[in-house]
């Protein structure tokens, strides 16, 4: 029999969005490609400078089949595979600076050091976890409470069980750090700090963004560290889950924000999370998509067949995860448990 025979088409479905993005990159000069990285969070850079690497030696052929899929009229002569390593160094660095991009270049390279408070949204959530997890709830509290939210509950996660309660309590419970309480936090993280004359009183912290960092949590560590914080501040533990976002308060979506989640989310985590949803939402949700779109999910629904509710869980707080980054973005606007709107 003879071999198959590869097609353009398998060749483009070989490679991620994230790789053709990273193709494109490298087809850019450096002033525009670090103009772009500007714009991007600490992850997305960290995932598109380590696909970058991943693709610096991709045949022209490809490159090709990259360019026409974008319909981009890209200059000729590329970097890619000629000296890719100091441009993705040079790159990085006009679009972050030094320190930034010595941290990100540590996830994707043998690489350098970093500095700041700040950097801690460039570090990953493991070394973080580790730089803090024997300091003081307290310090560790400011220190999330400085995060992202989804690196944040990453955090959280990793650190030992017995504690986890008691730092949540502290973030709901922090409003304003004084500056002389960041200087001697960076002291903690062994970190130089430079100092500033115009720093202020620093809102961090409280209710909602303990609320936010739970609502990136899977559910069973969600479960075990709010059973441990009702033992320690039952009153606390209420509050923070009448800020959380669940599932349910999809409800309270309109049609063309819930239709701008159904576009960003995987079909496969809906399929899962309908079925533990109650009538009226499961409705209102495939109301907001096209007849073929709904008919394929409801399909999907049935062949799965039974399934764990902490699968369900899962699925749930996932689209919650992505409900969550879209509203922080500007992208949608979530009516519903832990946001105010008027």
């Amino acid at each position: 029999m003879a071999d198959p025979v590869v097609t353009e088409e398998d060749d483009l479905r070989l490679l991620s969005g994230t790789q053709k993005c990273a193709i494109l990159m490298l087809l850019l000069g450096e002033d525009e490609a670090s103009e772009i990285l500007k714009n991007l969070s600490p992850r997305e850079v960290q995932q598109l400078g380590s696909a970058m690497y991943s693709v610096a030696d991709v045949d022209q052929r490809t490159v090709n089949l990259v360019l026409d899929e974008f319909l981009s009229i890209i200059k000729a002569q590329t970097s890619i595979g000629l000296g890719a390593d100091s441009y993705i160094r040079r790159m990085l660095v006009k679009a972050l600076g030094e320190d930034k991009a010595g941290s990100v270049l540590t996830r994707i390279t043998p690489s350098s050091s970093a500095k700041g408070i700040e950097i801690l949204q460039w570090m990953d959530a493991r070394s973080i976890a580790e730089m803090i997890e024997h300091e003081h709830p307290q310090i560790i509290g400011l220190i999330i409470a400085h995060l992202d939210y989804a690196i944040a509950a990453d955090v959280l996660i990793l650190l030992p069980d017995d504690i986890q309660h008691e730092v949540l309590h502290r973030i709901a419970t922090l409003d304003s750090v004084q500056p002389e309480a960041i200087e001697q936090l960076e002291r903690v993280m062994q970190m130089q700090f430079q100092a500033n004359t115009s720093l202020r009183a620093s809102k961090i912290g409280g209710i909602k963004a303990a609320a936010k960092i739970m609502n990136f949590t899977q559910s069973a560590t969600e479960s075990r560290i709010m059973r441990n914080l009702q033992k320690l501040d039952k009153d606390l533990m209420t509050n923070i889950q009448e800020n959380m976002f669940v599932f349910e308060n999809l409800s309270a979506v309109d049609d063309k924000n819930l239709g701008i989640l159904m576009r960003n989310i995987d079909p496969a985590d809906l399929a899962v999370a309908l079925k533990g949803a109650d009538e009226r939402l499961r409705d209102k949700i495939l109301g907001c998509m096209s007849q073929r779109a709904a008919a394929a999910i409801v399909d999907e629904m049935e062949a799965k067949g039974p399934m764990r509710v902490t699968e369900v869980q899962e699925a749930q707080k996932r689209i919650v995860a992505v409900a969550r980054k879209l509203s922080d973005a500007g992208t949608m606007v979530l009516a519903g448990r832990g946001d105010d709107y008027v």
